[in-house]
């Protein structure tokens, strides 16, 4: 059987957390990563590109990843785009905020459970192949 890949952008301006997240998502399967380093440069690779999926950083110069998702949303090609929003200010009701802001899930940095990360990415990319059960933004 084979497996087609899965085409994953990670935007994150930390080049040490780029690379060690960027090596351990093609170290769990049939994954082409591609990278940014701002929001304004994540959002020119995804139109270009079409990912399946993405892994935003919330705080990032140039454009920020809040107001990245929030220009993806407002695309025919990304309304319904899996992004996670990836963030180490962690506050009370940080994750209900990004999933109302159009994220579809939420990570905390530092990642020390990279098993949570293949979970959240495996559930995502199942959803994506079965849009019925992608389940609607909150705006």
């Amino acid at each position: 059987m084979e497996t087609s890949w899965k085409k994953i952008l990670v935007v994150e301006d930390n080049e040490d957390n780029r690379d060690i997240l960027i090596f351990r998502l093609k170290s769990m399967g049939n994954f082409e990563v591609l990278y940014a380093t701002n929001g304004k440069e994540a959002l020119e690779i995804a139109e270009q590109r079409r990912p399946d999926l993405i892994i935003m950083d919330l705080k990032m110069p140039v454009m920020d990843g809040w107001e990245a998702t929030f220009s993806l949303r407002q695309t025919e090609w990304g309304r319904s785009l899996p992004v996670i929003a990836l963030t180490a200010h962690v506050t009370d009701g940080g994750r209900e905020l990004a999933l109302g802001a159009g994220f579809s899930d939420y990570l905390l940095k530092p990642i020390t459970d990279y098993s949570l990360v293949q979970r959240k990415v495996q559930s995502l990319l199942e959803q994506t192949a079965d849009p019925l059960s992608i389940p609607p933004h909150g705006n």
